[in-house]
């Protein structure tokens, strides 16, 4: 799991429009290198292609096109919930399903938000953070964590 690389703030503004990128907090100049610098990481250990997911929301997407590891397809689970707590449970119970249904041996990279993340693997993980998780009977266990922000 990645959270998205460095756009600016916190949250998105209020007249936000999931379908409308100039309404949203978007990655900044640095963000859009740290994205592309995260795919070079990838393919720097071995991994030059794998299945990409993102969420709905263009500074996760553009994260994951960045990263140029293969085709981005939008998985609503990973959407944020930052602005509307309520529907925490049940992202969390429907991507919890989808993991542990996935029968892909390829590797699999979830560009998504902090609040996600954090609800799934108690990590607080900065822009551009990867989150190295294993997922066995619905548990899910941190192996590993990179900050790529330095």
């Amino acid at each position: 799991m990645i959270r998205h690389a460095l756009a600016p703030g916190t949250g998105d503004p209020a007249h936000f429009d999931i379908d409308d990128c100039s309404t949203q907090r978007n990655l900044s100049a640095e963000g859009r290198r740290q994205a592309v610098n995260l795919g070079d990481l990838f393919r720097r250990n071995g991994i030059e292609r794998a299945e990409m997911f993102s969420s709905a929301w263009c500074r996760c997407h553009e994260t994951a096109v960045l990263m140029n590891l293969g085709d981005v397809r939008t998985l609503p689970a990973l959407n944020s919930f930052f602005e509307a707590r309520s529907r925490k449970e049940e992202q969390m119970a429907a991507l919890t399903a989808w993991l542990s249904g996935r029968q892909s041996a390829d590797p699999l990279v979830l560009v998504t938000h902090q609040v996600n993340i954090t609800a799934l693997t108690n990590v607080f993980p900065g822009s551009g953070e990867i989150i190295f998780v294993a997922e066995k009977n619905g548990e899910f266990r941190v192996l590993d964590q990179v900050d790529t922000s330095t």
